[in-house]
């Protein structure tokens, strides 16, 4: 069985996902977001897929009722684009129908699912040679999202797990000294038998 420490110190790693870049409370005319990038990094498209690995699941996290797609071409001259759907909320049919919807991935080149329902405004950010930095900033500009600020209890959670990184980081490093110590040791040792042998 895995030490119990050990495994408290992985759930306190979802923090990452509560917390961080990109946690943030979208206002209620925000229905959908899409991204839309190329599978390889080249030409422009590494803001983009970094945005999509982790700043996508803590908007998630937070706003489960936005449906969140990802489509990835492999036409890396292709766009990098982040669509954000608006919808008035005053729509309460068309809004409980979105809000129901899965999010999903796509690997085709094609830009939308059809089966969403018509929106009233779409802004897209174009993500090509951005870092996820800058494509973060200006989606909350867009959306007016509300970032979420961490608890006092949460910001000693954070500390202590950082605290906890840098000490395994620490002992890695002595250990890794100590056992080339010890291979230089026995290296030594089997030449001086060949040696004397």
């Amino acid at each position: 069985m895995v030490n119990i420490i050990n495994r408290m110190r992985r759930l306190k790693t979802l923090l990452d996902i509560r917390l961080g870049p990109g946690a943030a409370i979208l206002p209620p005319d925000v229905k959908r977001i899409h991204l839309s990038f190329a599978y390889k990094l080249n030409d422009g498209h590494f803001g983009a897929r970094k945005v999509w690995r982790q700043y996508l699941p803590r908007l998630k996290y937070h706003n489960p009722a936005v449906s969140m797609t990802v489509d990835r071409s492999e036409d890396n001259t292709g766009p990098a684009t982040l669509s954000i759907f608006f919808v008035t909320t005053t729509n309460t049919s068309s809004a409980s129908a979105i809000s129901s919807q899965a999010s999903t991935s796509s690997t085709t080149a094609s830009k939308a699912t059809s089966d969403h329902t018509p929106f009233e405004r779409v802004e897209s950010i174009d993500m090509k040679h951005k870092h996820e930095e800058e494509i973060l900033e200006q989606v909350m500009q867009i959306t007016k999202a509300v970032k979420v600020d961490p608890s006092p209890d949460e910001e000693l959670e954070m500390r202590q797990l950082e605290d906890q990184r840098t000490r395994s980081q620490r002992d890695a490093e002595t250990t890794r000294l100590y056992n080339e110590k010890v291979g230089r040791e026995k290296a030594l040792l089997e030449q001086a038998r060949t040696v004397v042998g």
